[in-house]
């Protein structure tokens, strides 16, 4: 058995639709779906710093960028002191993933418009379903996290061979059925890698878009093998929120505990941090 216990951890002015976090020592990186900016919250001192990581000159605003034109950042995972944002690719102007240096604080983009049309080419998931909400990049191979929210409800994990992204020409698409809500289907919404475990969140939305927002009823947290990719557990840990990013805070013999961002789909730029801690007793 597993018992949970969510308390708010942190809350912010300054950013909003949060959408991935990742913790390194004492800064806290924070991305939204609709900015420009990476978010670098010192968790010690409160201090926020801005990172400009998008530089579109069509753009008027990096915040509250309109929904037609956001890059829709939904995914920060981490790998050899480099940070990885990703696009949704849910459409063609989602397809951008921005590399970020932790030690130099340099950053290149690339274009995965053409690895995200081989992906779903060869796993035959259409526009339509195609909607990553979450990545864990293991040096050799990447998990990306599909969001079944879509019409054909494609929840599950695209794998692919091969460090660079933007290179990759094959995957393979592990299917998953998640726990509902009122029979709305949970949908993978963010995951983390801890050790050999990936620990994934999931929301219950009662849509069938990648665009349209629809009523949250609940989000879970979850456990996969990552050998096997198969589910160990799952515990509905909220009724109202939307958890959109996930990232390791502790770990102990019998307690692993997380900090999650929620994503409230609004245009206020305040967002709550939460602690989610798990004991395995």
């Amino acid at each position: 058995m597993h018992s949970t216990t969510l308390e708010v951890f942190a809350e912010l002015d300054g950013i909003g639709s949060a959408s991935g976090l990742f913790l390194h020592e004492d800064l806290l990186y924070i991305i939204g779906d609709n900015s420009g900016y990476l978010n670098e919250y010192n968790i010690k001192t409160r201090k926020l710093r801005k990172i400009k990581i998008l530089f579109d000159r069509s753009l008027n605003q990096l915040e509250n960028i309109p929904k037609s034109l956001k890059p829709d950042f939904e995914i920060l995972c981490h790998k050899d002191n480099k940070l990885y944002i990703l696009g949704s690719g849910s459409t063609p102007k989602r397809n951008l993933m921005i590399e970020f240096d932790l030690k130099t604080q340099n950053f290149v983009q690339k274009d995965l418009t053409s690895t995200y049309a081989r992906i779903k080419a060869v796993t035959k998931v259409d526009d339509q379903n195609f909607n990553l909400e979450g990545a864990i990049f293991t040096g050799t191979e990447w998990l990306l996290f599909n969001r079944g929210n879509g019409t054909d409800t494609k929840n599950g994990i695209f794998k692919t061979h091969g460090a660079d992204l933007a290179k990759i020409q094959q995957a393979h698409f592990n299917y998953f059925k998640l726990p509902n809500i009122n029979h709305v289907e949970s949908s993978f919404t963010d995951a983390a890698l801890v050790k050999n475990e990936i620990f994934f969140i999931a929301t219950a939305e009662d849509t069938k878009s990648t665009y349209a927002d629809g009523e949250i009823l609940g989000s879970f947290i979850g456990c996969i093998n990552l050998q096997s990719l198969k589910l160990t557990f799952s515990n509905k840990i909220s009724g109202k929120h939307k958890f959109e990013g996930i990232t390791l805070f502790s770990q102990t013999e019998h307690n692993t505990t997380f900090l999650l961002c929620e994503d409230r789909d609004t245009e206020e730029l305040k967002t709550v941090i939460y602690k989610l801690a798990i004991n395995f007793r």
